[in-house]
């Protein structure tokens, strides 16, 4: 795959999420894909990729937003990583975590995604406060 064309696919990929479109973000999954999510919960098949995002839809935390901080990817080997900040509200209240999607794509398809944070819950900061200041 080329370069350019892996970049494009994650980054429509997140944006689907962005625009809170359940269906556009699971066009992207191959029917035997595998979702990992931060907690350790390992989802296969579309049906239960599919059940694990759903509360995320539902619109509970508000609207989630994932903002792009680094992208990193292996054309040759169809390999992407995307570091994030998730914005949403927490009981009325804006706030962030961080985390990072490691993607691996067969074709236009994901077959992977593993999710990490660095906490076992994720771990939310004050959404207007960056880290790297």
């Amino acid at each position: 795959m080329e370069r350019a064309k892996l970049i494009d696919l994650t980054r429509r990929f997140t944006d689907a999420f962005n625009r809170n479109d359940l269906d556009a973000v699971m066009a992207f999954f191959s029917d035997d894909g595998v979702y990992d999510e931060f907690n350790g919960k390992r989802n296969h098949g579309k049906a239960a990729i599919r059940a694990a995002f759903e509360p995320q839809f539902s619109a509970a935390f508000g609207k989630m937003e994932f903002i792009e901080d680094d992208l990193f990817v292996d054309a040759e080997s169809g390999n992407a990583m995307i570091s994030w900040r998730c914005t949403l509200s927490v009981n009325g209240k804006p706030t962030s975590w961080r985390g990072l999607d490691l993607l691996r794509f067969v074709g236009e398809c994901i077959v992977s995604k593993r999710t990490y944070a660095k906490a076992r819950a994720p771990f939310f900061e004050d959404r207007w406060t960056d880290a790297r200041e």
